[in-house]
Parts: structure tokens; C-alpha cells; sequence
């Protein structure tokens, strides 16, 4: 009798310890923080962009759209 009280009481446990929600607080990037401010990580940035620097950050936009995303030099390379 006391091994099915013990499950039952371990059952309950598991399945109220199921209900928790953990709180949605904003972690990661800074609303308030102009991107182009970067991370302050260096594993983050890419070489040719300069954390600070407005002009450096639309000039990498600007060549990695231009390389990734730009249908027509992906056709003409294949």
C-alpha cells in the first residue's frame, strides 16, 4: 500500500512539475540598440565590418545580398 501511495505521489509531482511556465522575459538582442552597434562578440563579426560604423554595416548588407540572394549572379554561376 505504501509503494502505490509513493507512485501515485511521484506521478502527481511529475505531471504538476509539467504545468510550470518559465517567464518569457526578453533575452538576446536589445530593442533599444541601433544594429549596427554589433554584439561586442568577435566570433560575431565579419571581417571587413567595423562594430559602430553605419556605412561599414549597409556596405556588408549591400555585398551579402548581392552574393546570397541576387538571383542573377546565382544563374550565371551554375
Amino acid at each position: 500500500m505504501k509503494s502505490l501511495t509513493w507512485t501515485l505521489a511521484a506521478v502527481a509531482m511529475v505531471a504538476l512539475a509539467a504545468c510550470g511556465e518559465k517567464p518569457q522575459e526578453q533575452t538576446g538582442a536589445k530593442a533599444d540598440s541601433a544594429a549596427f552597434k554589433g554584439t561586442g562578440v568577435a566570433s560575431f563579426t565579419q571581417p571587413g565590418w567595423t562594430a559602430g560604423d553605419a556605412n561599414s554595416w549597409q556596405q556588408q548588407l549591400r555585398a551579402r545580398g548581392q552574393y546570397g540572394q541576387n538571383e542573377y549572379n546565382r544563374a550565371s554561376s551554375r
